[in-house]
């Protein structure tokens, strides 16, 4: 009973004492809503209305309304969460959310100092304020996934879904196609890599003499990252290169890799830090310079598979299986697979532009001729040869060529609409006051009747 009281009493002071001084920079905070036992405060709604403008979100409405909308449902879920033993938030989803969230400050607002400024906050006041917020939202998202995990649909209910919903609002798929490719790399000969090799053990050499790995690697990497000292930010082993990643997990703080070689070149890696599965590490990318000659040989070793399929004494899949140089569509008859989707159809403007230029001239199953195309990302480039496989023009989805872009736009609404009615049946057995400075708020749902 005493319990039960103090926590009437407790409830009762926060009502009426509805502002808190901040003793840092004197600035009132507002209690602006209470759900439950749970207050929402003003600085909260300013604190995620800043990082939503760094981070790029807009919105026709008034985003201060919707942001505290968006908190007075995670009030309610975070109270159901807390009855549900299998809802856990661990420290290394938490640090690499926030470390993924520092990286893109940076890149938007600038230097740690410059962060302070715009938030008004020390570095270690923003990580712990972000802490607060990413646990807030693993723990909204899992309760989220929980009322929605048992809806699913059938063919029928998307076909029935289709034809009662206006064609205006259906997905829109853009004109898709399919190619084949196979590439023929020139060969760097074993003296140019050899010297590439010895300038970074060189290198690493000036390194472990007392010389600044980010210094070199502004002077001598070849990579996009060196003018910010080789620094690629946190990133999980599927992030990076297969071969770059195994060297450098294997590193331990400040330590520097003897030279890796992997797709993108040949590397020397320094661990700067680890967090929650991602490692944060600074490299020197040196790649071997290509021969005129060695290109040259290239073009024609490419020119006579061209001729041996067109003569048909090869086929298109066995010379992909034989000689591209490509490892991801070799294997795959040269199909190639879009790394966003992971599947074989790409949208025209994921194409690279040298290859949708060729493309854009052919019919289906025609092959091209030999053309260079140069790799920005892994520099250099090869001779290669593209097959179209299949083309489709702009349309809007239906369920004969689209039936899973139209399954996942039903199912994601079936969703909404029951996590919508769980909101509705759990706010009205919940007290609910919100400060009459946000009378004019368009909210979704009627939260004080």
């Amino acid at each position: 009973m005493y319990i039960k009281n103090l926590r009437a009493f407790l409830l009762v002071l926060c009502l009426c004492c509805t502002t808190i001084v901040n003793a840092q920079d004197k600035v009132v905070d507002e209690i602006v809503a209470v759900v439950g036992n749970n207050i929402i405060l003003k600085s909260d709604i300013e604190q995620q209305y800043l990082q939503m403008q760094v981070q790029g979100y807009t919105t026709d409405g008034d985003m201060k309304c919707e942001i505290l909308e968006q908190f007075l449902e995670a009030k309610l879920l975070e109270a159901e969460a807390a009855l549900d033993t299998t809802i856990e938030v661990t420290d290394g989803q938490v640090n690499g959310e926030m470390e993924r969230r520092l990286q893109l400050y940076r890149e938007r607002i600038g230097t740690d100092r410059d962060i302070e400024k715009y938030f008004k906050q020390s570095m270690s006041e923003i990580r712990s304020g972000l802490d607060e917020n990413i646990r807030q939202q693993i723990i909204t998202q899992q309760m989220r996934s929980k009322i929605t995990e048992g809806v699913t649909g059938t063919p029928a209910e998307v076909r029935r879904y289709v034809k009662t919903t206006d064609a205006s609002t259906l997905p829109k798929i853009s004109g898709q196609l399919e190619y084949e490719q196979i590439i023929v790399t020139p060969v760097v000969p074993d003296e140019e890599e050899l010297r590439v090799k010895n300038r970074l053990r060189q290198i690493k050499k000036r390194v472990e003499d007392g010389s600044s790995f980010a210094t070199m690697a502004v002077l001598y990497s070849q990579g996009p990252s060196a003018t910010n000292g080789g620094e690629l930010g946190y990133m999980g082993k599927g992030q990076l290169d297969p071969a770059y990643a195994e060297a450098a997990f294997n590193l331990e703080k400040g330590d520097v890799s003897n030279v890796v070689k992997s797709d993108f070149g040949y590397h020397i890696i320094q661990m700067i830090d680890k967090k929650g599965g991602k490692a944060n590490t600074r490299h020197i990318l040196m790649r071997p310079k290509v021969d005129v000659k060695e290109k040259e040989n290239a073009k024609l070793r490419l020119d006579s598979i061209v001729d041996l399929i067109d003569e048909e004494k090869l086929t298109w899949k066995r010379a992909a299986l034989l000689y591209s140089s490509d490892k991801d569509s070799r294997n795959n008859s040269g199909l190639v697979v879009n790394p966003m989707t992971m599947s074989s159809k790409f949208n025209i403007s994921e194409v690279p532009p040298i290859d949708s230029k060729v493309l854009s001239n052919m019919k289906v199953d025609e092959m091209s001729d030999p053309y260079w195309a140069e790799d920005p990302r892994k520099g250099g480039g090869s001779y290669k040869i593209v097959r179209l496989i299949s083309r489709t023009k702009e349309h809007v989805a239906n369920p004969q060529e689209d039936y899973q872009v139209l399954y996942d736009q039903y199912l994601a609404e079936k969703k909404e609409n029951v996590y919508r009615q769980w909101i509705k049946d759990h706010m009205g057995k919940t007290y609910v006051r919100i400060d009459p400075s946000y009378a004019n708020c368009n909210f979704n749902n009627d939260w004080e009747k």
